[in-house]
């Protein structure tokens, strides 16, 4: 059954108790903007509302999984003070840091925290490239099955900020693979992910939809109130290591680097270091938008 009420995303349910949302931009290579955003979290909610659901599976259309955030998206402000119902975010119209910083604090680490924690397994089917904001899309998804052409990156360093707005890093590929991730922007295969347990399972990319959904099926058949129980408990066990704290502390530190560019360079990132596409691909924007 599918029923399609987004612009950005599919949503369906492909069996009893599995919702499947896909996203649907394989011409931007599923690079998130503010609208994309705001249907998945949506999407995500009505998942998570209808109780004859028991797995959400987040999936993707086309050759790759998310290139991150759209760097063709101009000024959002006015979107964004239409939309912003989630949380007790204030400041999107705003002037200097302040319109940035809760811009990021709704749709980056807010949707990431809030669907981190939607009380039903979640599983990504991660194929081709999963590169910056395409990591707040996969990380809060408590399974992971990624195609054997699967690739992670963090290229964030690189455009002179911090690393991406959901700072799970260490939690998923331990601190000093965090570190060789952020500092040098190199690729993690899907065999290096699974090696380190950021993934659950690696498969060839024709046969990923269908291992996705026999492990969902599998967990389908599990007590739904069990199921959620389990969640809050192994997510608890991050939290008490101060997850959480780091998060945030993160974020802080990104918006940090944000506002110092803006200062030095007039943009939220440093010209001086960026790669010769993502230089153009800022060049061609009518407005400066998130990072």
């Amino acid at each position: 059954m599918t029923d399609q009420p987004f612009a950005t995303l599919i949503y369906e349910v492909p069996e009893p108790h599995i919702a499947r949302i896909r996203l649907n931009r394989p011409d931007r290579a599923n690079a998130q903007d503010t609208v994309l955003l705001y249907e998945l979290n949506a999407a995500f909610d009505r998942a998570a509302h209808d109780d004859e659901i028991r797995v959400i599976v987040l999936a993707a259309e086309g050759k790759h999984f998310s290139a991150g955030h759209d760097l063709a998206e101009g000024d959002t402000a006015a979107a964004m003070r239409a939309q912003a119902t989630v949380a007790p975010v204030c400041g999107f119209g705003c002037a200097g840091a302040e319109a940035q910083m809760a811009r990021e604090e709704e749709i980056y680490i807010g949707f990431s925290e809030r669907w981190r924690n939607i009380p039903k397994p979640t599983i990504a089917a991660v194929q081709g490239k999963c590169i910056a904001g395409g990591l707040m899309l996969a990380w809060p998804c408590d399974l992971i099955v990624a195609s054997d052409d699967a690739a992670f990156a963090d290229p964030t360093v690189s455009f002179g900020v911090g690393g991406v707005e959901y700072f799970a890093h260490v939690w998923e590929v331990g601190l000093r693979k965090a570190k060789e991730m952020l500092f040098t922007s190199d690729e993690i295969s899907a065999a290096d992910a699974l090696a380190l347990g950021m993934v659950n399972k690696v498969v060839p990319r024709a046969e990923l939809q269908e291992a996705v959904l026999a492990m969902a099926r599998k967990i389908a058949q599990k007590s739904r109130f069990a199921l959620k129980l389990t969640k809050l408990a192994v997510n608890g066990v991050a939290d008490a290591q101060g997850r959480e704290v780091a998060m945030r502390n993160a974020f802080h530190l990104h918006q940090l680097a944000h506002t110092h560019n803006l200062k030095v360079f007039d943009m939220l990132v440093d010209p001086t270091v960026l790669p010769e596409a993502t230089r153009k691909a800022l060049a061609a924007r009518p407005e400066q938008a998130g990072g």
